[in-house]
């Protein structure tokens, strides 16, 4: 291994890889230094959805006039203006050659793996073949092809500072290795107990309910050596979790449509329907930050297991589950409404009016309280009845992180860039708000800003080096 680049990239995850990559295109001697024994991140481990609007695989399905300012007015809105407006500009601006870039690497993102994962209405979720381990193998075969060094189970002690302030390098061990820039693309810290707790106190709340399934190695490693000189941090208390019945640590997206989902108070608050993306942070603002999935025998025994878009399965609703899991004490059961509701600790007479109306919306076909489609609509009527509590507990990726400018540079405590140093992918905060957009939004994030930060690191080298 050379001791002297013109860019260091630290992460070989998606965004890494994608800044890595990008800053060799444009002639820069690229490091990159991964921590744990192999490439890909959390973006191997994902579903791989690319998250764009005015795509040409979406004019292959026929959806025509969607627009990246489409994409930007709903993104804003979704999040309240909670976020960089720069940065969500230039994550839907280039999105969709974000997505190019990722086809010409080999990917494939085929038209009918397009659907629609927010709640915007328009197919904007893109589904590459073979998920995200496609994505991430695409970009690896990428490296091997380009004059990028990479290095595996290699940890970073510090960054090298100039007496001006400006990045040159990083220590490693004993050994100083000098570059014009670094990014730092070392994901989030959900595998961080002790950052959850400072930065993230919704998951944290969850004590050992919650578990995290991202890279292992995602302990906010770069936002330690970025604070060290100088960095600030934004986006405090934002990510995304999924709602769940916490019956195996694993990950199940979906939830079934059939259930219904009422609060401590035996209130029924949400389309039980309603996207992934947003159900978490409802979920949340319920009494204890829980709520109950109530169904009954008929249900349990005959109602679907399958999410059909996308053919999910749904393994804890199975009935061999369910009463495995009744026979452990983990799903209340009543022999009546009120029995469920005192087992289980829910308003037993609100509960009972809140059945009662919601069989009614079941009979007619027509949800008139939350809009469920028919489909959805199973009645709790024959006994037993069971209650399952279902928590935001399956931490899927942090928010907080590095603030950075549209040009992907770091800033400082006082608003001012750190000098050579960028940052892209989970590790950086502000462009995640309190909502999730849709699937798609972590992988967009890490291609679009991965490509920008190569793109502002060669370019902050090349500019260093001509002045020298």
């Amino acid at each position: 291994m050379n001791t002297d680049y013109d860019v260091i990239v630290l992460g070989g995850g998606g965004a890494g890889m994608a800044a890595a990559l990008t800053a060799t295109e444009t002639g820069a001697r690229v490091l990159l230094v991964e921590v744990a024994d192999k490439l890909g991140g959390s973006t191997a481990l994902s579903g791989g959805v690319y998250y764009a609007a005015g795509t040409r695989v979406q004019q292959a399905r026929g959806i025509e006039g969607d627009t990246q300012e489409a994409a930007y007015l709903y993104y804003m809105a979704l999040t309240q203006h909670k976020v960089e407006a720069s940065l969500v500009r230039r994550f839907c601006d280039e999105a969709a050659d974000g997505l190019e870039w990722l086809m010409s690497l080999g990917v494939e993102f085929l038209p009918e793996g397009l659907y629609v994962s927010g709640v915007d209405g328009i197919a904007r979720g893109h589904s590459p073949t073979g998920a995200g381990a496609a994505i991430a193998e695409a970009l690896e075969g990428a490296l091997g092809q380009k004059s990028v060094d990479v290095v595996l189970r290699t940890h970073v002690n510090r960054l090298l500072v100039d007496p001006d302030g400006g990045l040159r390098g990083i220590v490693v061990g004993d050994d100083a290795i000098t570059a014009g820039a670094v990014v730092i693309a070392t994901g989030g810290f959900g595998a961080n107990e002790e950052f959850l707790s400072r930065y993230y106190s919704q998951a944290a709340a969850q004590g050992d309910r919650a578990w995290y399934i991202g890279a292992r190695t995602n302990r906010g490693d770069g936002i330690v050596l970025a604070q060290a000189v100088g960095a600030d941090m934004t986006g405090f208390n934002r990510g995304l979790l999924l709602v769940t019945p916490g019956f195996a640590k694993d990950l199940e997206v979906f939830l079934p449509g059939w259930l219904m989902y009422v609060n401590r108070n035996g209130r029924r608050f949400i389309n039980e329907t309603t996207e992934y993306a947003v159900v978490s942070s409802v979920v949340n603002e319920q009494l204890g930050g829980e709520c109950f999935a109530v169904f009954d025998e008929q249900s349990r025994a005959c109602a679907p297991r399958i999410i059909e878009a996308g053919d999910y399965p749904l393994p804890s609703w199975e009935p061999e589950s369910l009463e495995k899991q009744t026979a452990q004490g983990k799903i209340f059961r009543g022999a009546t409404i009120h029995e469920l509701a005192r087992n289980a600790g829910i308003r037993a007479d609100a509960l009972e009016a809140t059945i009662e109306s919601y069989n009614a919306s079941c009979d007619s076909g027509q949800d008139r309280e939350y809009f469920k489609d028919s489909t959805n609509l199973l009645p709790v009527r024959k006994p037993p009845f069971y209650a399952v509590r279902m928590r935001p507990a399956i931490i899927c990726l942090t928010s907080a992180g590095l603030r950075i400018d549209s040009e992907t540079r770091v800033l400082n405590v006082g608003n001012r860039p750190v000098p050579g140093l960028f940052a892209a992918g989970e590790t950086v905060g502000g462009i995640l708000g309190d909502c999730y957009i849709g699937g798609g939004n972590s992988v967009t994030n890490a291609i679009v800003f991965g490509r920008a930060a190569g793109r502002s690191a060669a370019a902050w080298a090349s500019s260093r080096q001509a002045v020298a």
